[in-house]
């Protein structure tokens, strides 16, 4: 068969009945990667307590997952351009079974952070691999009506999460193991509903992977997250580890940028940030990952101390700013699949994520939950006008055969932006708690958790105590959201920069039949893409 005639018998269009079928196992899926990392939130200190474990391991299972999620990104994104995607995304949700079943069978933590590894992984595997697959099934034009569906499903799994593993901990006859155990069926109910829904052609080509590549930026990345993660708790900001772990990283990146280079099929394929708009919307997803994750995943921390609220109640608290950005991804893109305009709805999420942060910023331990209300539902509307969008301008501006590195970037450096921005705005929130509970109490406060990185049980301080330290957690965190702000703004003047051009009508699939035709017009040996049920 040559390489036009496979290409036209590569699938071309789906009617919208059939998109969704597809979506059932992408958003099983996703519902599964986001669940993993929201249900233990709430039950990781009866795990590590049943476990023996200490501080440094209640760390280590949180960053562990984090870590190797965001470290193989790009390599799933990569794998996505040269095999079949449909069996990339099994793949990753094999793995994170496997995971999930060492973690609720762990008798100890040394397996627990194993096993967070390897849900890490699989996860890694669906967050790049459900948007890429998005992209081959749904033309740029069409995409941005099934943004919601997204939403949705991260307005689930983020509320759902939490709220999850509170019950399971405090069920007798469940226990946290069930935190682990829980996300199996679904895992398994996204194989099977993608084996049955999801038909896409296989790029059969000879290739030749990076290993060496993948080594480096793995090892590199990984580093420097192992440095912003434990800096500042584990050891000093200004310490030999420090040095180490930096030096030691970026040494290990200029390396990856040159074996990059040169090699015929990069993990990362550096000609891809000569496009503008790859360039400015990875920019912006940093800086969103920065000002979004970073600031945010305080908030459940700010309502359960400085508003002395329970866990449960905590997690409810959030609602209206997930409520805020499933609206505005939802209405943003239904407009934008109507009208094909766009930029427009990057501008504005810029705008109002930035105002959203800085109200934030004006909270204490006596804002009430009217205003606090809507100050988030306003950052929940930027952030969902932005995120999703980000990555339907750079889908809809690069080649079919680099979708998948496209988005597997922008959603690296979003993940590298959250984990550094939790990092350092941690060690903020932890120097200014110790400094307001320094004036109140003097060499006392440490007694209270003031120059610890310990969370205080309010449950077990009197009155006076715990006034003191609800108004030190709630201007501590108002400092965050101001840290933050400026990351915003940053990352608004990037997506103005971003040139505006005409959504395409055409999926992924098609474009990749349509290149592979004009390969063959132009006397070059293209790759022949081949169905693959």
């Amino acid at each position: 068969m040559t390489a036009t005639e496979a290409s036209d018998q590569a699938p071309t269009s789906m009617n919208n009945r059939q998109i969704l079928q597809a979506m059932s196992g992408l958003m099983a899926g996703m519902f599964v990667a986001i669940l993993a990392g929201t249900v233990v939130a709430n039950a990781l200190p009866r795990i590590i307590a049943d476990l023996g474990g200490s501080q440094s391991a209640y760390t280590w299972v949180v960053t562990s997952e984090l870590l190797a999620m965001t470290a193989t990104v790009p390599l799933w994104g990569k794998l996505s351009d040269l095999y079949n995607k449909k069996l990339l995304l099994q793949l990753s949700l094999g793995m994170f079974v496997v995971g999930s079943l060492l973690a609720g069978f762990s008798q100890g933590i040394e397996l627990l952070i194993f096993s967070r590894v390897m849900q890490g992984i699989g996860a890694g595997g669906l967050t790049a691999l459900a948007q890429v697959v998005m992209a081959a099934i749904i033309p740029p034009r069409r995409l941005g009506k099934y943004a919601g569906i997204f939403g949705a499903v991260f307005a689930v799994g983020t509320v759902a999460g939490p709220l999850v593993g509170g019950v399971m901990v405090d069920t007798s006859w469940l226990g946290w193991r069930w935190c682990f155990f829980i996300g199996v069926p679904f895992a398994l109910l996204a194989i099977a509903l993608l084996q049955r829904t999801l038909h896409l052609p296989t790029v059969r080509r000879d290739v030749k992977i990076d290993y060496l590549g993948a080594f480096l930026i793995v090892a590199g990345v990984s580093a420097i997250l192992i440095w912003t993660s434990l800096a500042g708790n584990q050891f000093d900001w200004a310490s030999w580890q420090t040095a180490v772990l930096t030096g030691g990283g970026a040494l290990l990146l200029v390396a990856a940028v040159s074996v990059e280079a040169r090699v015929p099929e990069p993990i990362i394929p550096l000609d891809i940030f000569r496009n503008r708009t790859v360039t400015l919307t990875t920019i912006a997803s940093l800086l969103v990952g920065v000002a979004m994750f970073g600031g945010t995943v305080f908030l459940s921390q700010y309502f359960q101390i400085a508003l002395g609220k329970s866990p449960t109640v905590a997690g409810l608290m959030g609602l209206p700013m997930i409520l805020g950005l499933l609206v505005a991804s939802t209405i943003a893109g239904q407009i934008i699949s109507a009208t094909g305009k766009w930029k427009i709805y990057l501008v504005a999420g810029g705008i109002i994520m930035t105002v959203g942060l800085a109200l934030l910023a004006t909270i204490d331990a006596n804002t009430g939950f009217g205003l606090l209300s809507l100050y988030m539902a306003i950052l929940g509307v930027g952030v969902g006008l932005l995120m999703q969008n980000l990555v339907l301008a750079a889908q809809n501006d690069v080649p079919a055969a680099e979708l998948g590195a496209a988005t597997s970037v922008l959603s690296f450096f979003r993940s590298m932006g959250g984990t550094i921005g939790t990092s350092v705005l941690g060690a903020i929130l932890a120097n200014r708690v110790a400094s307001e509970m320094a004036k109140s109490l003097g060499t006392e406060g440490e007694a209270a958790g003031g120059s610890s990185h310990a969370v205080p049980d309010m449950t077990t301080l009197p009155a006076p105590m715990r006034e003191i330290v609800e108004n030190a957690y709630g201007l501590a965190t108002a400092e965050l959201f101001l840290v933050a702000t400026p990351f915003a703004a940053l990352a608004l003047l990037a997506v103005v920069f971003i040139k505006e051009k005409p959504l395409k009508t055409t999926s992924g699939m098609e474009r990749l039949a349509e290149e592979a035709k004009q390969a063959v017009a132009d006397g070059d040996k293209p790759s022949s893409p081949t169905p693959v049920s």
